[in-house]
Formats: structure tokens, C-alpha cells, sequence
């Protein structure tokens, strides 16, 4: 089945990294280094400025705000009087840090590009995920992926899966007790789309946003596709299931091209379609 979607909010330059939260969708306007926050009648507000701009969002189990900073590569908290660092990372990843998932017990897990990416998209070299606790411990959990990008985490906190966008797949692993990850194994393999954020529903099929094809797509574990939502002329970059129902599907699309998006140039939307199924709540 194929959808069609509203507009929310326009003027933007890349939304990314969306999350639903308290009542709102929270995301990173990357290329302006704002992260903002915007309810369903389209009302938006600034919640934080990262100058080295924002990724990954997640929520400490007190509500409080993870931020990834992209460029430095380090994981921020937000407080009353600002944000603060977590953990600097730079010396466990290989080029700029990417999405996160933030599990029940406050864990944080952190993608990077692998390679200096903005110099050049295509010089592609394996990357990792990282590990961070609460109390800013950090540590390799996984290796060997290309591009790991958007995440979700399964309800009961089991399993983990990540989207490897230059590889066109869904990967899944297992979470252990000390939040390691093991039994590596195959979600889906897409083919030609290249999968980007991602979010997962009550049923453990996986929404997840594919800028190449301009596409979002409901993935089943093996690989079938059983809804699409098309955004032509644009990128789909990331999706969130939200609202009082959970049945709102958020998008974050884009108007750009590979070399614009590597200068940091482009146009960006919130954009919203109704589902059927709501979302589960594995991934803060």
C-alpha cells in the first residue's frame, strides 16, 4: 500500500534523528545545528544549539535529553543551565559520529561514518557502534559495519537492529545483561534502497526512511515490504511513529544532492502520514 503525506513543518535545512517524546516530535536540524521540538498542530520550539551539529536524540529514563555532536564526536546531556559532555568518543570511532537508540536503562548507542565523510561520501571503510552509560563510560560493542545509521531497540530490550545504509540491509543483533551486543545476524536485506533512520512498530516491523529511492518503507523481518510512503523530488531521511495514538508516522525529508549534502546545503520538512499500526516504545 502507498500513502500520501501532509506537510507539518517547512523550512528547514536537514531534519534528522527524530524522536516522539512527552507529546512532540523531537529531531536535529543538522545542517543549522538546532535541535528542536514540535507538537502535532505544527507549533516548534529550540530546545538546543550543538555548533558542531546534532545527530543522534535519545532520553535518559529521568527524561533528561542525549544529544550527539556530530563533528567533535561527543555525547552531550542537556541540563537546566545547558548542555554538558557525556563522553568523548573521538578516540573509539573513525569519522563523525552518527544516530543513536538510548535503551530503558539509559545506555546509549552511538554509530559513526567510519571515514571523514564530508571530504568524500564514497571513500567507504567499515565502522562501529559504541556503548555509553549513564555515567559516561563508553566502549566498542560492535564492529565491521558499513555505515551503521539509524537504530531501534525491541520493547523487551533484547534486541538491537541497525540499519547499514551503504549495504542496503537491516542487521540484528542481540543485547546481553552489561548491554554488549552478540548473535549478529541478518533483518533484511533491501536490494537498492539504502535504509537511513529507522523506527519500529507494535507488530516488529521496521519503518525506515531511504534517500536514494525517495522512500519510506514498512519492512518485515526477511526482507518484505508492505507499505511505502513516496516523497518524490526528495530524500527520505528518517521516520518516527508518534502522536496521542501512536499512528502518526513523522518523516524527515530533504532537497538536496550527494554533493550539496556533503557541503551542508539543502531544503527540509517534517512531513506526516497516517498508519495503521503504532508504534513500540524499545528505542528512546
Amino acid at each position: 500500500m502507498t500513502l500520501d503525506t501532509e506537510i507539518l513543518v517547512d523550512g528547514l535545512q536537514f531534519p534528522e534523528c527524530p524522536r516522539w517524546h512527552e507529546g512532540k516530535l523531537w529531531f536535529s536540524d543538522m545542517f543549522s545545528s538546532k535541535v528542536h521540538a514540535v507538537d502535532t498542530s505544527g507549533t516548534m520550539e529550540t530546545i538546543a544549539s550543538v555548533p558542531e551539529h546534532p545527530g543522534g536524540l535519545g532520553f535518559l529514563p529521568d527524561g533528561r535529553l542525549l544529544v550527539v555532536s556530530m563533528g567533535d564526536r561527543i555525547l552531550l546531556r542537556l541540563e537546566a543551565d545547558g548542555l554538558h559532555e557525556v563522553a568523548a568518543l573521538a578516540a573509539l570511532t573513525g569519522g563523525g559520529l552518527n544516530d543513536m537508540v538510548v535503551d530503558a536503562e539509559g545506555r546509549a548507542y552511538i554509530g559513526n561514518f567510519g571515514y571523514d565523510y564530508r571530504a568524500d561520501p564514497m571513500a567507504l571503510r567499515p565502522a562501529n557502534l559504541v556503548l555509553v552509560t549513564p555515567d559516561g563510560q563508553a566502549r566498542v560493542v560492535a564492529d565491521d559495519l558499513i555505515f551503521p545509521n539509524g537504530m531501534v531497540i525491541t520493547p523487551d530490550g533484547g534486541t538491537l537492529i541497525v540499519a547499514e545504509t551503504f549495504a542496503s540491509r537491516l542487521t540484528a543483533f542481540t543485547v546481553k545483561p552489561d548491554g554488549g551486543l552478540t548473535d549478529r545476524r541478518p533483518f533484511a536485506q533491501l536490494g537498492g534502497p539504502m535504509p537511513d533512520g529507522a523506527c519500529l512498530d507494535a507488530e516488529g516491523a521496521i519503518w525506515v526512511g531511504c534517500p536514494n529511492t525517495g522512500e519510506f518503507l514498512r519492512v518485515l523481518e526477511g526482507g518484505a515490504v508492505t507499505d511505502r510512503v513516496t516523497v518524490p523530488g526528495k530524500w527520505a531521511v528518517a521516520c518516527a511513529l508518534g502522536a496521542d495514538d501512536g499512528k502518526t508516522l513523522f518523516l524527515c525529508t530533504a532537497e538536496t544532492t550527494p554533493e550539496n549534502e556533503a557541503k551542508g546545503i539543502s531544503k527540509g520538512w517534517i512531513e506526516t502520514v497516517r498508519v495503521d499500526v503504532p508504534g513500540a516504545d524499545g528505542g528512546r
